[in-house]
Parts: structure tokens; C-alpha cells; sequence
């Protein structure tokens, strides 16, 4: 193996090369690439941070769905007892309101019976006053007497 000048200038050229790659080059990309590796890092933690806000998030979504159900179950369960009262109560004023028109009208009734009888007791009085006079104003006579009597029984029906 011969060691010459075109060698030693390879060497020295190689050398340098090296050094300046060394010095001027690798660095940079050294930084880049360190400055690329924490980037990657940080998006990493930030879509591990990323999902563990959507594991809490739908754990808080199911939370408050379960919350809401329960609400809305409770307001059916309110609206649907309400209901019922507001059925049993309306049920109640209706029976009383019944009651109370049988009563006017079992009132209004009576009244009515109590006004027909007394149109008939004097209907029936002034009939047997003409009937009376009938008989005053003509002159006895049996036969007359029976057949004014027997018209008047046939008013009174």
C-alpha cells in the first residue's frame, strides 16, 4: 500500500469535509430534528390529552343524559299524578254539580207540583161556585140539579 500526495490530499479533503459537516451542517439538522422529535412528542401528549377530554367529556355527556332522563321521568311522573288529581278532582265538582242540579230541579219540581195544585184547587173552586150559581139561579129541579152536577164532575175530569 503507497501512501501518496493525491491520498494525503483525499484524506485531507475528506478531513475537512467532515469537519465541516461537523460544525455546519449537523448541527442544524440536529436541532431540527430534536426540534421535529418535541413537536411529535407534544402532539403526541396533546391527542393523549385530546382523548382523555373526550373519555370525560362522553362520561359527562352520559352523566347529564342520565340526569336529564331521570328529570324527565320525574316531570311524566308529576304531569301524569297532577293529571290524575286534576281527573279525580273534576270528577268530584261534576258529582257535586249533579247533585246540586238534581236538587234545583227536584226544587223546581215541587215548586212546579205546589203551583199545579193550587191552579187546580182554584180552577176547581170556581167551578163549583158556578156550579152553585147555576143551581141558585134556577129553580129546583132534581134532574136539573144532577146533570149541572154531573157537567161539573166532567170539567173536573
Amino acid at each position: 500500500m503507497s501512501i501518496n500526495a493525491t491520498l494525503i490530499g483525499q484524506m485531507i479533503t475528506f478531513t475537512l469535509l467532515v469537519w465541516f459537516t461537523m460544525k455546519y451542517v449537523w448541527p442544524p439538522i440536529m436541532q431540527a430534528l430534536e426540534e421535529r422529535k418535541s413537536k411529535i412528542a407534544e402532539g403526541l401528549a396533546a391527542a393523549e390529552k385530546g382523548q382523555e377530554e373526550i373519555r370525560l367529556a362522553e362520561k359527562k355527556a352520559k352523566k347529564v343524559l342520565k340526569e336529564a332522563k331521570e328529570q324527565a321521568s320525574e316531570i311524566v311522573s308529576l304531569a301524569q299524578k297532577r293529571a290524575n288529581e286534576v281527573v279525580e278532582e273534576s270528577k268530584g265538582n261534576a258529582q257535586k254539580e249533579g247533585e246540586r242540579m238534581i236538587q234545583a230541579a227536584n226544587a223546581q219540581i215541587e215548586q212546579e207540583m205546589q203551583q199545579a195544585r193550587e191552579s187546580l184547587r182554584k180552577e176547581v173552586s170556581a167551578l163549583a161556585l158556578r156550579a152553585a150559581e147555576q143551581i141558585l139561579q134556577q129553580e129546583i129541579d132534581k134532574a136539573k140539579h144532577k146533570d149541572i152536577i154531573n157537567k161539573a164532575s166532567e170539567q173536573l175530569g
